[in-house]
């Protein structure tokens, strides 16, 4: 059984690789499971088996994509250090979405959304949606630890995230600028996260 488990785990990942390349490369349209079962080498049968349609293995390549890059890789048990643990978290984020990858798939859902409108929602519940309640839950811990004051956590979350992004994000998306110095990169990333936490800290009143 551990051997037939083990076999499956590889063709899955097999799938899922094929899939993310050929999504990103050629769209959610031109990508059928024929081409995907073929890239990934596997019969179209073993596709289904393991995905029962586009739409969902299209929506476990999103999330496959978002493990990989470790976004949440965070332990919400030892809190104590915030600006280690929020600088980490914006590091993670700032690299999945300044991806060749990401910025494909981004592409893709805007330009398909108007004759494939699922696609942007399926995109939108695997990763950003995901993402978002996953740090949603991050700032209620440092709010119920006392860490920080935060009230609502879910706008603390948005408003992370959306500051992570800024003009960096917005120079890779255009296609102004291929990549950003890592130092550029790493001194926004400081300065928000610092930015963040004053805004968020305990009041001493």
């Amino acid at each position: 059984m551990v051997n037939k488990r083990s076999k499956n785990e590889v063709k899955r990942q097999q799938i899922l690789n094929a899939a993310i390349n050929l999504f990103t490369e050629q769209g959610y349209a031109a990508t059928s499971m024929d081409l995907i079962a073929k890239n990934a080498d596997v019969s179209k049968q073993t596709v289904y088996s393991h995905f029962g349609s586009k739409d969902e293995l299209f929506s476990a390549s999103v999330e496959c994509k978002c493990e990989s890059l470790q976004i949440l890789d965070l332990s919400l048990n030892d809190l104590s250090e915030p600006h280690a643990i929020l600088l980490k978290l914006a590091q993670n984020f700032t690299e999945f979405i300044t991806s060749k990858e990401s910025c494909a798939v981004h592409k893709i859902c805007v330009f398909e959304s108007t004759t494939y409108p699922q696609v942007s929602e399926i995109f939108y519940k695997a990763g950003p949606l995901r993402v978002t309640n996953e740090v949603t839950l991050l700032m209620a811990k440092l709010h119920q630890q006392k860490i920080l004051t935060i009230e609502n956590p879910r706008h603390a979350a948005l408003q992370f995230l959306n500051m992570m992004k800024g003009e960096l994000w917005m120079q890779i998306e255009f296609n102004i600028k291929e990549r950003i110095s890592p130092e550029e990169v790493a001194e926004y990333l400081r300065d928000s996260v610092a930015f963040f936490i004053r805004g968020y800290r305990i009041s001493n009143k």
